[in-house]
């Protein structure tokens, strides 16, 4: 009855111990649209489902390039994801110029924690309304983490976030096991087919709409130490597209089902 009481500023707790603003900002990541996040023990895979507002309009970009050994998938505000990233690559670029090497991905995600809880602290201020998904290498291999608005950051397996991620996160925890030593293509495959069990009935992936992000360690025998970052978008995805429709045709009828019952 006195919701509204509370939730003018994001300082401000009701009589239950919550604070409104924090919880429609993670309410504003679960209407992105959603994005998905794999790691191996050799790589790490960002897979996300583009959005267009409108018929006349583009599609939204949803993984963003960090750095070479790094980038994010997002869901949500995509101007507070430009307001994050901005400060993300600032962070990277500062870390070469002074110590001569890449950010280590834990660092740059407790910053960025730190900085989205600094604003539920302070009167005048409200939270970032955006997820991030952060996927990058460093000298300990591929890490995958999960920002959310509330500041709360920690390393994951595989995670969705977004819309209708739940039925992705159910792919994922049916094939955690497979995860780890898994190799780059099928890593991508099953960020696909995790994408795939989000869509409605009418819907597909298309090279329009989809894109992926990759990361991880070169391969034994190269002279570099990292595969860096690489984004498929557009036409390129679509060698990607047309090989995991070749490997799914025997089940690919029965997975929509699935979707459909939910």
């Amino acid at each position: 009855m006195f919701r509204n009481n509370y939730d003018n500023d994001s300082v401000t707790f009701s009589p239950q111990g919550r604070i409104f603003q924090v919880e429609y900002a993670q309410e504003a990541v679960k209407q992105g649209s959603v994005v998905v996040g794999l790691v191996s023990k050799t790589h790490a895979v960002l897979v996300g489902l583009k959005r267009n507002a409108e018929e006349l309009s583009s599609y939204q970009k949803k993984v963003i390039e960090i750095d070479s050994h790094m980038g994010i998938a997002i869901a949500g505000l995509s101007s507070d994801a430009r307001v994050l990233s901005n400060f993300m690559k600032q962070q990277s670029l500062g870390s070469r110029m002074t110590y001569g090497r890449a950010i280590p991905l834990d660092r740059i995600v407790t910053q960025i924690g730190d900085r989205a809880q600094t604003n539920t602290q302070h009167y005048g201020k409200r939270p970032y309304g955006v997820g991030l998904l952060v996927a990058g290498v460093d000298d300990a291999g591929p890490h995958l983490f999960e920002f959310q608005p509330s500041g709360l950051t920690h390393e994951m397996l595989a995670c969705a976030i977004g819309a209708r991620s739940q039925m992705a996160r159910t792919y994922l925890e049916r094939n955690l096991d497979e995860f780890p030593e898994s190799s780059r293509d099928q890593l991508i495959s099953h960020g696909l087919k995790a994408l795939r069990e989000t869509l409605s009935q009418d819907k597909e992936l298309t090279v329009e709409n989809t894109t992926v992000g990759i990361v991880g360690l070169a391969p034994k025998g190269s002279k570099a130490k990292i595969e860096t970052f690489k984004l498929y978008d557009g036409q390129s995805i679509g060698p990607l597209l047309e090989a995991l429709d070749g490997t799914t045709d025997g089940g690919e009828e029965g997975g929509e089902m699935e979707v459909d019952t939910q």
